[in-house]
């Protein structure tokens, strides 16, 4: 099979996360407690003599449920974080993890999260490794994915910067040249998460878009800006609408993912991205029900009313670290078949 166009219209990918195998991690413990913002070696199954091996096998399997759906452009699953944020950014300078911080979380509950006490530095490449370990093992487009530095400040407690624009945009300078590494470590795409910027729309619109842009400026391929409501293990009403999103049509990143499905998204708001191309949740992760086919290319039709197939591009919602393997397997080679009938009308194939 010729690999995928990655920039084909209706492209179908993840947004990071695949299930974790229950041998690999403490999935009861995962499910039952807020996702980590400093490490927690406690959910592990391994040894630590073991622990990368592991991870090695638990992301092929990740990649091989990718390949066997027919997605087109693949992630590691993310099988080597406890989180989708806290691998990256615990392993900067100028954090403080063994006296974390405690902030209160969207969902209202309180988590330790890193303190600030010095200049934030990346010491070195975090992801590299983890890039070249996926791009040995698929011949399909791949995909990296890093938090993004709005959110990773909103993530921290701050006792040195004494201004969350200043700490955001330290976040930025370090994701800078972790993402020149990962596009040298072979990936073909590289995606910022930013959460934080629809919880807390008022602050992101004061510097959210330049630390973005600082973060991708100079980036050697194509780049992805995530924004989502939230896990929907942990968020189950979600609004239909987004609080931010216009204002980054004149963002530097190449495409904006946004979720839809669970939502129920008034898709009008895509209107306000007027260039952008948009990589369109279309199965929703709140919960193992797998969508028939037919919904979600209902979903993509509906999109198309609005967008052209050279700008859509399709996805889960977020991240499906905590749907069931089998269940999160469905639900992509629903997705890809969605994909499929709507090229088909199109004609596109």
């Amino acid at each position: 099979m010729a690999p995928a166009d990655p920039h084909r219209p209706l492209a179908t990918t993840m947004i990071g996360s695949y299930p974790q195998p229950g041998w690999l991690i403490d999935r009861e413990r995962l499910l039952t407690s807020l996702p980590p913002r400093v490490r927690r070696q406690e959910l592990w199954r391994p040894a630590p003599d073991v622990l990368e091996e592991a991870m090695d096998d638990a992301t092929r399997v990740a990649v091989a449920d990718q390949e066997r759906a027919g997605i087109d452009v693949v992630t590691d699953g993310e099988m080597r974080r406890e989180s989708y944020s806290n691998r990256f950014a615990t392993a900067l300078e100028g954090l403080d993890l063994e006296r974390p911080g405690v902030f209160v979380e969207r969902v209202g509950r309180e988590n330790y999260v890193p303190r600030i006490v010095g200049p934030v530095r990346r010491p070195g490449p975090v992801e590299a490794g983890d890039v070249a370990f996926l791009r040995s093992i698929t011949d399909r487009p791949i995909k990296a994915t890093l938090p993004g530095p709005f959110t990773m400040s909103q993530q921290a407690q701050d006792e040195h910067y004494g201004d969350p624009e200043a700490l955001a945009m330290a976040f930025a300078e370090a994701l800078r040249g972790e993402i020149a590494d990962l596009f040298a470590a072979g990936a073909d795409v590289v995606q910022i998460d930013e959460p934080y910027i629809q919880a807390r729309p008022e602050l992101a619109r004061r510097f959210a878009l330049r630390a973005v842009d600082a973060a991708l400026a100079g980036a050697a391929g194509p780049t992805v800006l995530h924004m989502c409501f939230g896990y929907g293990h942990f968020i189950k009403d979600k609004p239909a609408g987004y609080a931010i999103l216009a204002e980054f049509e004149g963002c530097c990143v190449d495409r904006i993912a946004i979720e839809a499905a669970q939502p129920g998204l008034d898709l009008d708001a895509l209107r306000g991205l007027e260039t952008k191309p948009v990589v369109l949740g279309v199965v929703a992760n709140h919960s193992d029900d797998v969508e028939p086919v037919q919904l979600v290319a209902e979903r993509i039709r509906a999109a198309l009313a609005v967008l052209p197939p050279e700008r859509l591009a399709l996805s889960p919602d977020c991240g499906m670290k905590y749907l069931s393997r089998g269940a999160a397997a469905e639900k992509l080679a629903a997705l890809v078949q969605g994909a499929a009938v709507v090229r088909a009308e199109l004609g596109l194939d």
